[in-house]
């Protein structure tokens, strides 16, 4: 799958994957922070953003699809960086393809399986009627019966378009309902990667944990983790500065 990306900077290549629900433009503040010293390659993951829709949708596909972009941008190794879903996709590609990756940074997520809990938000977002609403507000008011903080539903409605019949959603909602499992899978056990990896957690966040570390430290020994202050698992959009001295940090 030929996965849509946006190029900017200078320098040696970092590759950034989004969260769940999630695109490109979520970095984009972030790349602005980064650009004099990589080339970034913000990537939109299947199913997300302006990349393909498929109904094949699982860590092992979204591998693949990165290894068909750094391959077709003739790029030997990169650094690689991802939020959430997005970090379990750089985790496991690190694991697979080791020899492409210089160093990994995973934000806000670790190897380990993690529950469903997004049940409300899809109810949301499959209540909205795409034929019927006129307006973002009117979207926005049936997601507000779902989800109560004004801050999630403007990042979800980042993902509602339009095109030449109206609105439109950008993400895949029905393979992401049906197959939403996939999302907290696990690493398999024995995948490793030796590189050095940083794993930058939310303060405030329940998502990497100290029962943690023992996991992490299996699949990826040479690991060290830096807490974010102030910030949940929203890391790269509350404090922006902090997570681009500790990319830089860990990078340079």
């Amino acid at each position: 799958m030929k996965l849509n990306f946006k190029k900017l900077g200078t320098g040696k290549p970092l590759v950034i994957l989004h969260g769940l629900f999630g695109s490109a433009d979520n970095w984009l503040s972030i790349a602005k922070g980064l650009e004099n010293h990589f080339t970034l390659y913000l990537v939109d993951q299947r199913n997300h953003g302006d990349s393909p829709h498929a109904d094949k949708w699982n860590y092992q596909v979204m591998v693949e699809d990165l290894k068909e972009l750094i391959n077709d941008q003739k790029l030997e190794m990169v650094y690689m960086m991802g939020h959430s879903m997005g970090g379990k996709t750089a985790m496991k590609f690190a694991c697979t393809y080791p020899e492409k990756v210089e160093k990994l940074i995973v934000a806000d997520i670790s190897p380990r399986y993690y529950s469903v809990h997004h049940q409300k938000i899809l109810e949301g977002l499959n209540a909205i009627d795409l034929s019927s609403i006129k307006s973002r507000k009117e979207a926005d008011d049936i997601l507000a019966n779902y989800i109560p903080e004004l801050g999630i539903r403007q990042f979800l409605l980042k993902s509602l378009g339009r095109d030449a019949n109206g609105f439109v959603w950008r993400i895949n909602l029905p393979v992401i309902t049906k197959n939403i499992e996939e999302v907290g899978k696990a690493l398999e056990e024995g995948e490793l990667y030796d590189g050095k990896t940083l794993f930058l957690a939310g303060e405030n966040s329940n998502y990497i944990q100290q029962s943690d570390l023992s996991d992490i430290e299996q699949h990826f020994p040479k690991y060290e983790v830096e807490f974010i202050s102030n910030a949940g698992h929203w890391l790269h959009a509350e404090q922006p500065e902090s997570v681009i001295a500790e990319v830089l940090k860990f990078l340079i």
